[in-house]
């Protein structure tokens, strides 16, 4: 097992410096050592979606990613969006759009669609579905959750 080091990056805009194995996920430390709850465990292997984060604007699974790649890198959680009192365009849609049943997958979800709008504000239904064919919901919420990303980027249109 790797000894412990100092890693630093900054969490939703605030510096973390951190005294971790550089090994651990980095899932794990945003969950367990930050108490930031956005980002699911759902498989451990990257394959749902469940823990994205956003790396320097990209969606990541949290749970492959060593601590020690988002070394000073900017990582923006659910958390880091907006609040209750503002939530962020993203979250306000799938709000709107009821975009989540048991929610597991809403995390994944809001963070694959913020990655998505950055890159391009005004995607076609087939670049949506291709953003979020890898994020699974196994509730079958998908009719809401494509609803929610369509509104989000008729209202940033307009």
């Amino acid at each position: 097992m790797p000894a412990a080091r100092e890693i630093v990056l900054e969490v939703n805009g605030r510096r973390e410096a951190l005294h971790l194995d550089p090994s651990a996920p980095l899932l794990n430390v945003l969950r367990n050592d930050l108490s930031l709850n956005g980002p699911k465990y759902g498989c451990g292997l990257g394959e749902c979606g469940a823990c994205t984060v956003l790396l320097d604007g990209r969606a990541v699974r949290s749970c492959v990613l060593p601590l020690s790649r988002a070394e000073g890198r900017r990582v923006v959680t659910l958390e880091g969006l907006g609040s209750i009192e503002a939530p962020h365009p993203v979250q306000a849609a799938f709000i709107a759009e009821q975009g989540a049943q048991c929610g597991y997958c809403l995390n994944g979800m809001i963070m694959t669609t913020v990655a998505l709008l950055e890159r391009d504000p005004a995607p076609s239904e087939a670049q949506i579905r291709e953003a979020l064919a890898h994020n699974l919901c196994r509730c079958g919420t998908h009719l809401e959750i494509l609803a929610a990303v369509r509104r989000a980027v008729a209202e940033r249109a307009a």
